[in-house]
């Protein structure tokens, strides 16, 4: 016959092996790969911040935690590699689609790679709407004016990028509705994530884009910001398993929880 000692053995016994949860597992990874993502950081950038800036942004939206970890890991590398940080600032987002993390650059993620070619003193985008004055013209002399309306401006008909380059040249490029749509039927993540709630953003990075080739960036810039909006499962393959138990002994022993513990510690 069992004992209450029994019985608080057999609960006690279910409670330590209860499966890890899924922001703790991600944690644990993100952890791990710690080295790797510092390596392929810039100079000015942190590993550990940029850990727990991922994580805060996985675990913020419930769908992520729900992707596979390849992915996940993969779209975190290639935020590292790009040396922007994901969700807080609008520089890149994570996004799920299906059981896959999709990674996105943001408008101010390509604002802010396009500065780092050292060619480019200045570099915007803005949004046209119906009741702003504006009119621009191609050909020998171009020409760009944009006035905005003050009060209710009506809806967004144009988007346009400038940048003005060092030596005293400049670049611009306009899109209408029409070519935003279309460019953002090309994505597969057209229907969720930024294209959703952050729209204008979204449209100013479209025509960002479109000026690239036109910009002096590095070829390596360029082939960078190109490769938004894929998986990159070739910097992490299937990452090996992980014994949880001997994560959490390891913490133990050094007598206190890393920066990203502490953020799930925290979380829950």
């Amino acid at each position: 016959m069992a004992t209450n000692q029994d019985v608080k053995n057999q609960l006690a016994n279910k409670a330590n092996n209860k499966p890890a949860s899924p922001a703790t597992t991600i944690a644990a990874y993100l952890k791990k790969m710690g080295p790797e993502i510092e390596k392929a950081l810039p100079k000015h950038m942190d590993a550990d911040r940029l850990g727990r800036i991922a994580l805060t942004t996985i675990r913020t939206t419930p769908k992520l935690l729900e992707c596979n970890v390849p992915s996940l890991m993969g779209a975190v590398m290639q935020a590292a590699q790009l040396g922007l940080e994901p969700g807080l600032i609008g520089h890149c987002y994570i996004i799920p689609y299906g059981k896959e993390a999709t990674f996105i650059i943001g408008y101010k993620g390509m604002i802010d790679l396009a500065r780092r070619s050292g060619q480019i003193q200045n570099i915007y985008a803005h949004a046209v709407y119906e009741n702003d004055e504006f009119e621009y013209e191609l050909g020998l002399e171009p020409k760009l004016k944009h006035k905005p309306a003050t009060g209710e401006r009506g809806k967004m008909q144009y988007v346009y990028a400038v940048a003005h380059f060092k030596d005293g040249g400049y670049q611009f490029e306009v899109m209408d509705m029409q070519e935003i749509e279309k460019r953002r039927g090309r994505s597969k993540a057209s229907k969720n994530g930024p294209w959703v709630t952050d729209f204008e953003e979204m449209a100013k990075k479209t025509v960002i884009r479109h000026m690239w080739k036109y910009l002096p960036i590095s070829v390596e810039i360029q082939q960078q910001a190109t490769q938004d909006e894929v998986i990159r499962k070739d910097v992490t393959a299937e990452p090996e398993y992980i014994e949880m138990d001997a994560i959490h002994v390891e913490e133990q022993q050094e007598g206190k929880p890393s920066a990203l513990e502490q953020e799930q510690i925290d979380f829950e």
